[in-house]
C-alpha cells in the first residue's frame, strides 16, 4: 500500500515515500510546502516505515494536532486528520497494485525517479509511425488496431490505446482555440498534474502564451519557467525535472516563486521539424511526481497535439483567406482579390499615396425616371444595370470602390497598380457604353425604359487605404483626383465619356479623342482642358 496526505479542501496532495522522512513547513524548499501564516518554516516531520506512518512536531509555534488533539509525536492511521497550525490534512491509503479495483494514480507509470533526477530526452525522428512510435517498447510492439481486449496489466498497450482515442478526439476540433481547450482537458485525463500551459510561436517565432489552466479550470497567470522552455525549443528536447527546486539546470526565480516541484515540458513539432510551441505541465505540491514513462507519454501526446495544431492552423488560415477573398471579390477583380487576400496587411487601418485612374459613371435623368416605376421595377432594373457595369470593371482588372445611388465609382491602381491602369480604365468605360447599348436593346424589346449614362475619367495622386474603424473598414481612394473625376462625370452628357488632360497623358494606347470645351470646376482657379471619346 501507499499513502497520501490530502488537504481537506482537496487543493493540495502530497505522496509519502516508503522509508523516507518529509519536512512540512512554510519554506518553499520544504518537502511538503504549506504557505500559510500559521505554519512554521520547519513545522513537522512525516515519516513512513515498516511500522506505519508517523508524525513529529518540530517545535512549531502553532502546534500539530491529530484528530483535534495537540501532539508532539504520534502514529497515524488511514482516515486520520492531522492539522499543522490551522491547515488540516487527511491521511489516505491508496492501492499500488495495477490489478486492484481502485488505483489512485492511474496515469503515473513506472517506478519513481531518484531524488533530484532530470531527464532530457531527444525526440525520436518523425516517421509514418509517429507519434505512437515513441511509446512502443520491446515488450509492447503489437498493432494498435487489434480487436482483442487489451490486458489490464499491459500498461504500454493501455497508453497506446488511449493515445489513439485522444488523436481521434483532437482531429475533430474545428479551430485552434477549441483545439487548445481540448488538449488541456485531455492532459488532465492522462497525467496527474496541477497545471497545464500551451505556448505557440507567432509569425516571428516568439512563443506567446495561448492557454494556461489549473485543475479547477481556472486561468493561471505567467506560469511557464523560461529556463525550461528555452532549452526545449532551442534543442528540440523534452524535459522532466522531478525536483525543480534542487535542479541546478532550471533553478530560475520563476520556479521558486511559483512553488513548482515537478515539471515536464515537450516541444510541439510540426512539418519540416518546425517548433510550433511547447506543452508544459507541472505539480506544485509533490516532488518526484513524474516517471520516465510519463515523459514518454508526454512526448507522444505532444506529437499528436503538434500535428493537430498545425492542421487546425492551416484550416484557420484557409478559412480566413477564403472569407477575405469572398469579401474582396465583391469589390476587386478575382485575380486581384486573390493577391490581396494572401497579404497579411490587407485589412489594416491606414494606407498610402498612389497614382490611380478613377472612373465615375452616372445615369442621366434617373430621378425623373424612377417616379414612373414601382420600387420592385427600379430594383430589378438597377440590378441588371449594375451587374453589367461591374463586370466591365472587373474584366479590365479594376476595383469597384462603391455605388453612390445610381452612380458607379471604380479605380485602377490601388491597392496594387499596373503600368497600364489608365488604358484599363478607358477600355472599361468604352465597354460600359457598349454593354448599356445591348441592355437598352433588350429592355426596348421587353417594353422597359432605356437608360443613358455619362462617364468621367481622371488620373492622379490619391490617398488609398482602409478607412473606418476596427469594426468596419472600407477600402477607398480619396483626394482631389477623385473629386475631379466625379465632376467630369456630372458634366458629361448621356453617351459621353469625358477625360482630363492628366488622364489623356497617362494613356499608352489612346482611342480616338476629340477636344472638349474647357470647363470651370469648383475649387479650381483655371478652366481645365478636357477630351471626349469620339463616338463611332
Amino acid at each position: 500500500m501507499a499513502f497520501k496526505l490530502i488537504s481537506t479542501e482537496g487543493e493540495q496532495t502530497f505522496e509519502l515515500r516508503s522509508g523516507g522522512t518529509l519536512v512540512v513547513g512554510r519554506a518553499l524548499t520544504s518537502d511538503i510546502p504549506v504557505l500559510d501564516p500559521t505554519i512554521s518554516r520547519r513545522h513537522a516531520e512525516v515519516a513512513w516505515d515498516d511500522s506505519g506512518v508517523h508524525v513529529r512536531d518540530l517545535g512549531s509555534s502553532n502546534g500539530t494536532f491529530l484528530n483535534g488533539v495537540k501532539i508532539e509525536a504520534a502514529k497515524l492511521s488511514p482516515g486520520d486528520v492531522i492539522t499543522f497550525g490551522k491547515v488540516p490534512f487527511r491521511l489516505k491509503e491508496i492501492a499500488t497494485d495495477p490489478r486492484a479495483h481502485v488505483i489512485d494514480t492511474p496515469t503515473s507509470f513506472g517506478a519513481p525517479l531518484p531524488a533530484g533526477a532530470t531527464i532530457i530526452r531527444k525526440l525520436p525522428r518523425r516517421d509514418s509511425r509517429q507519434p505512437f512510435a515513441a511509446m512502443r517498447t520491446s515488450g509492447a510492439a503489437r498493432v494498435v488496431e487489434e480487436t482483442a481486449p487489451i490486458p489490464v496489466d499491459d500498461k504500454s498497450e493501455q497508453k497506446l490505446a488511449l493515445l489513439l482515442e485522444v488523436s481521434k478526439g483532437l482531429t475533430s476540433a474545428v479551430d485552434v482555440d477549441a483545439l487548445l481547450e481540448k488538449i488541456v482537458g485531455e492532459v488532465y485525463k492522462i497525467l496527474d498534474v496541477d497545471r497545464v500551459a500551451i505556448l505557440l510561436a507567432d509569425e516571428r517565432g516568439d512563443l506567446q502564451p495561448k492557454i494556461a489552466r489549473d485543475k479547477r479550470g481556472l486561468t493561471a497567470g505567467r506560469m511557464v519557467p523560461q529556463s525550461i522552455v528555452r532549452k526545449v525549443v532551442e534543442e528540440k528536447v523534452a524535459i522532466l525535472s522531478d525536483n525543480t527546486l534542487e535542479d541546478q539546470r532550471f533553478g530560475g526565480q520563476s520556479i521558486v516563486m511559483q512553488r513548482v516541484r515537478s515539471a515536464m515540458c515537450g516541444p510541439l513539432i510540426g512539418s519540416e521539424d518546425r517548433v510550433l510551441g511547447v506543452l508544459y505541465v507541472d505539480n506544485l505540491t509533490t516532488a518526484h511526481r513524474f516517471s520516465e514513462d510519463d515523459l514518454e507519454f508526454l512526448i507522444a501526446f505532444a506529437g499528436i497535439a503538434g500535428v493537430a495544431i498545425e492542421n487546425s492552423q492551416f484550416a484557420d488560415r484557409i478559412r480566413r483567406e477564403t472569407l477575405a477573398r469572398s469579401n474582396f471579390e465583391r469589390f476587386f477583380a478575382p485575380g486581384l482579390a486573390a493577391r490581396i487576400a494572401s497579404s497579411p496587411d490587407a485589412v489594416k487601418l491606414g494606407g498610402d499615396k498612389r497614382q490611380v485612374a478613377v472612373l465615375f459613371s452616372d445615369i442621366r435623368g434617373f430621378t425623373a425616371l424612377s417616379e414612373t416605376m414601382t420600387p420592385d421595377e427600379i430594383a430589378r432594373l438597377l440590378t441588371e444595370y449594375f451587374t453589367e457595369m461591374v463586370e466591365c470593371v472587373f474584366r479590365n482588372g479594376g476595383t469597384l470602390d462603391k455605388f453612390i445611388g445610381d452612380a458607379v465609382m471604380a479605380q485602377w491602381g490601388a491597392p496594387i497598380g499596373e503600368p497600364d491602369d489608365a488604358d484599363r480604365a478607358m477600355r472599361a468605360a468604352i465597354e460600359m457604353m457598349t454593354a448599356l447599348g445591348e441592355l437598352n436593346a433588350h429592355w426596348r424589346t421587353a417594353g422597359k425604359p432605356e437608360l443613358a449614362i455619362g462617364i468621367g475619367l481622371n488620373f492622379g495622386e490619391v490617398f488609398a487605404g482602409n478607412i473606418g474603424s476596427e469594426r468596419r473598414l472600407e477600402f477607398t481612394v480619396i483626394g482631389d483626383t477623385v473629386n475631379t473625376a466625379s465632376r467630369l462625370c456630372s458634366a458629361a452628357d448621356g453617351g459621353q465619356i469625358l477625360l482630363s488632360d492628366d488622364f489623356r497623358r497617362a494613356l499608352r494606347e489612346p482611342p480616338t479623342l476629340v477636344e472638349h470645351p474647357a470647363i470651370e470646376l469648383k475649387g479650381k482657379t483655371q478652366r481645365i482642358p478636357l477630351y471626349r471619346v469620339a463616338t463611332p
